[in-house]
Parts: structure tokens; sequence; C-alpha cells
């Protein structure tokens, strides 16, 4: 049904101070500081895990060489939505209001809806990461102790005992990423690129991260975190995560958290023939998620 005169009395005569409501700041795009952007030709994408060799062993003098056997193993699939918002208000409406095209300001207002649907959507990727009803490729959610192997045994993402953010589980968790190894046991340089928190831990990640002594302790000593750089690019709020005890850190570890990118959002703008109304419509298709679990690692905050 379109909007009409009858939704906009007050913008059919003089004398308003102001028509407020529509316009406020937005945050920046915070889903771009968590995934990588790839673009998408199909209607779905897969990611596929490709698993090498273990470390080569010593051959004796006389004895055949030893084969070892890589194969594919789990699967990643992104599967694309399509997000899609309209809007129709009537010729009269927008004829006759006198501040300003309605047409153009509930236009501003479909840009903001995707771009919040984005946002929720990205962030649902952390939010619900350790929930067992949001299962990656390899069957455990994104932050588990238990990602398995393909040469056998389990590797975790996450810290043994969970833990508010602070300067000692921070550093357990830098820890912890540097002694990934890949499928076979070999071990990789994954580095820290960010913190991503909730508004509620920001002073404590300022202090953390900024201050180039140790916060919280009456000794002198110098910041580890800070002076070795351990957090390469610091941190990013992300005001659409939900538990204000939880925080992520992202690595440079590949094919990690991942945004694929079917169609971009389009706009468009039609007349109907018959009735005058204006008809608009933004629409774009998209998929959020995570192939290599080492791309991430969590924790959902102390008891």
């Amino acid at each position: 049904m379109a909007m009409n005169r009858s939704d906009f009395r007050k913008q059919l005569q003089e004398g308003l101070n102001a028509v407020f409501g529509m316009e406020y700041k937005r945050y920046p795009e915070e889903w771009r500081d968590i995934f990588d952007i790839e673009r998408s030709m199909k209607a779905f994408e897969e990611d596929v895990l490709l698993a090498g060799f273990a470390g080569a062993p010593v051959k004796p003098e006389g004895e055949g060489v030893a084969y070892d056997q890589g194969a594919e193993s789990y699967v990643a699939r992104y599967t694309h939505e399509t997000i899609a918002l309209a809007f129709a208000i009537t010729e009269e409406a927008e004829e006759d209001g006198l501040y300003g095209s309605l047409g153009n300001k509930y236009a501003r207002a479909l840009a903001r809806s995707h771009q919040h649907t984005k946002e929720v959507k990205g962030a649902d990727i952390l939010n619900n990461g350790f929930d067992a009803g949001f299962l990656g490729g390899d069957g455990v959610p994104l932050f588990s102790a238990l990602h398995p192997q393909f040469g056998g045994g389990v590797q975790s993402n996450t810290l043994a005992t969970p833990a508010d953010l602070a300067e000692a589980s921070l550093e357990q968790a830098a820890i912890d990423i540097s002694e990934f190894d890949d499928d076979r046991g070999i071990p990789i340089a994954a580095q820290i690129t960010k913190l991503i928190i909730p508004t509620e831990l920001q002073f404590v990640a300022t202090r953390i991260l900024m201050s180039p002594y140790r916060t919280n302790t009456g000794d002198n000593d110098i910041s580890a975190i800070y002076t070795l750089g351990t957090v390469g690019d610091g941190f990013s709020v992300n005001h659409r995560l939900t538990d204000p005890d939880q925080w992520t850190l992202r690595t440079d570890c590949p094919d990690g958290l991942k945004h694929m990118l079917r169609k971009k959002i389009s706009r468009g703008i039609e007349g109907d023939f018959e009735t005058g109304n204006l008809r608009y419509k933004a629409r774009e298709r998209y998929s959020f998620g995570w192939s290599d679990w080492r791309g991430a690692y969590g924790s959902p905050g102390g008891a």
C-alpha cells in the first residue's frame, strides 16, 4: 500500500519548525573490519580444505622412501540471500509536501535499512560463534576446542577457560594463536590483526592496547602487548554485537571470515501509469560465513 497524504498531514501545511527522525549520523560499515570480501558469480560458493602432508620422516639407508597421502577434507558453503525492501508514495503526497521531497527522504531511509541488515548479519557470525546450532564446514561452531583435524586430533581457537578481556587473557590468546598448526600438524605463522569488541569493552581495550605500561598493577613494567605490537591493527568496536563480554581476535590466516558479494546493492524508482504512485526499491544479494576457523579466535567472557 502506498503512503499517502493522510500519513503526512503536517508536511502539507506551513509552520513546522523541524522535521526530524530520518537523518542521523551513521556508524561506518563495521562489518568490513571482520570479513574479507570476495565476489561471487553463482547461487552459492563452496570452499574446500585441501590437506597436505605431515612432516617428512627419516629414510633408513637402503630402504624405500615413505609415502604420504593428502586429500580434500571438509567443505564450507556460502548460500547467498536476497535482501530487498521497497516503498511506494502517492503522486499527490509527493507533490504537496512543503518540506522537501518525501521520496528522497525515504530513499535515504531505505539505504539506512539495508546497511543495518548487513551489519546485523555480519555481526551474527560472531554472535553465534559459540552456538552449537550454527556449525561450520568442519561440523563445529566457529569458536570451539574441538575442531577436527585431517591428520587426527583436534585444535582449539578459544581459551581453555573462558575469560573476560584482560592483559592475561589476551596474552594467552596470542600464545594459542602462535601455536596453530595446519591439518597435518605443521605449525603456521598466524598473526593477530585486529581485536573486535562490543561497545562495553572499548575502555578496557584502550587501556590494554594503548598504554606502554601494564595496567592494574603497581609494578612499573612495560606492556608486552603494546611493545610487541601483538594486535597489529588495534581494535574495532562493533555496535551489533549482543554479548557485552565476548571478544574476538581476527588473524591473517587466509580464507577465514568471508563476505561473499553476489550482487551489489541496486536501487530503482518507477511510476505507476494508472495511479501515479512512485515506487522505490533497493535490492542486494550476499552471504557471510567462514571457511578456515584459524581466521578467528574468540572468548565468550568470564562466567
